[in-house]
């Protein structure tokens, strides 16, 4: 079903769900797995990152360190990942890596928001699903220990 797997993470409680829904459908599958996070640099955020060399630094180590956080997480799980940090806009980064990584499936974790913070700020994950040529997953399932270790 799927051979290819994204995996979008960046520590947080939503990206923690998504790794561990993705790495389950990748034991299920046999996919091959590749961790992605992404230091966005678009507008705003280019401002105030590019106008101090050190928080940039900073944004890139601790990324770094959730990186490999994951990719120890995976490797327990039996999964062999490649890892990848990106810098750019998160919807054209992820689209961009799929195709390099010939992804069938992107998995992301969903952020729930209130009805203004959805109406006024963008959707990244409406964004996806109009550019991403595979499946996008929105991950929102917790998958509990004994079923990612069930065969260790």
């Amino acid at each position: 079903m799927y051979a290819k797997i994204l995996l979008c993470y960046d520590g947080s409680r939503e990206g923690r769900l998504a790794l561990r829904e993705g790495a389950r459908l990748a034991q299920i599958t046999g996919a091959n797995v590749t961790l992605l996070a992404v230091v966005e640099t678009g507008s705003g955020n280019a401002y105030a990152i590019g106008a101090d060399a050190i928080a940039l630094g900073q944004l890139q180590r601790d990324l770094q360190e959730i990186l490999e956080e994951g990719r120890k997480r995976l490797t327990e799980m039996g999964l062999s990942p490649q890892v990848q940090l990106a810098f750019g806009d998160p919807v054209v980064t992820i689209t961009r890596v799929s195709v390099e990584t010939e992804a069938d499936l992107v998995v992301v974790g969903h952020h729930q928001h209130g009805f203004w913070t959805r109406w006024l700020s963008r959707s990244i994950a409406a964004e996806l699903g109009d550019s991403l040529g595979c499946s996008l997953l929105l991950a929102q399932k917790t998958i509990e220990d004994p079923e990612l270790f069930q065969n260790r």
